[in-house]
């Protein structure tokens, strides 16, 4: 019998895709009008089989870890009430640690909490994903395209690993079906690591362009956001988690046991461009 899917988020970027690929399935991806996560009473989770959480308020500014926090014990409570076999949730990839980003670390809460309840709960943590409509992979492609010569930071030299978002996919259409005991973090990565200056050059020659990028020793967490929220058409909020989330390596450090066919990081941005 055909399992009921239902996605909250489903009209962001990753939830469009992934309703793509699970036509095979009954699936319900209400907007956010009809399943407000701040109104626990429009939160209708009857007869659902698997629960994809994919949202967060990183955009919304200030106060966006209290929204997350706040949305995920509503959603929580209503999974549980209705019986829901299983969550599956896209986080963010990074190790747990003091100076871990407000971003990511508000993420890791989120799969926390959604892990205190009595339910399954599948926390998959992806990094950089690399498809055209991603907010990363659209934010560099603006800069390699408006800036010949781009002043740099140190973080730049952090190690990344970036996923198409074909594999983030692949992933999360696998976890519906997998067989697996209790509740796990899957951490995943495309096949390649590099770093975030590599990346960008990557981009760069993937649209016949070469870019000259120029360190400098100071340039703050704040001026960078800003900087990036001057040259490109995303605002602050957006480049200050990205920049923050590259303060230290985001590499997968526990490969996830999943069977999927990873797309090399060129391959993966020529499908994008």
């Amino acid at each position: 019998m055909s399992k009921t899917i239902f996605i909250v988020g489903g009209s962001g970027y990753i939830g469009r895709h992934l309703q793509e690929r699970l036509r095979e399935y009954h699936v319900v991806a209400p907007s956010h009008v009809e399943c407000d996560l701040f109104n626990p009473d429009s939160i209708q989770l009857k007869g659902v089989d698997i629960a994809f959480y994919l949202v967060h308020s990183m955009g919304e500014g200030r106060g966006f870890e209290e929204r997350d926090r706040l949305a995920a014990l509503n959603f929580g409570r209503a999974a549980t009430d209705a019986g829901v076999k299983r969550v599956v949730y896209l986080s963010g990839l990074g190790e747990d640690h003091e100076s871990l980003s407000t971003h990511l670390r508000s993420r890791h809460e989120v799969g926390a909490i959604l892990r205190s309840f009595p339910m399954q709960v599948f926390e998959f943590r992806a990094g950089i994903v690399l498809g055209k409509g991603s907010f990363s992979f659209e934010m560099m492609r603006a800069l390699v395209k408006r800036l010949p010569v781009m002043i740099m930071p140190k973080w730049v030299n952090n190690k990344t690993q970036p996923i198409s978002v074909e594999n983030v996919i692949d992933y999360l259409t696998q976890a519906i079906e997998l067989e697996m005991e209790g509740s796990h973090i899957f951490e995943i990565g495309g096949p390649d690591v590099l770093s975030f200056k590599e990346l960008l050059q990557e981009v760069a020659y993937s649209q016949g362009k070469r870019r000259l990028l120029i360190h400098v020793p100071v340039l703050t967490l704040r001026l960078s956001a800003l900087w990036l929220a001057l040259v490109t058409p995303f605002h602050y909020q957006i480049g200050h988690a990205l920049v923050e989330s590259l303060q230290h390596d985001t590499i997968v450090k526990h490969p996830a046991p999943f069977n999927v066919d990873l797309i090399p990081v060129k391959e993966a941005i020529r499908r994008a461009i």
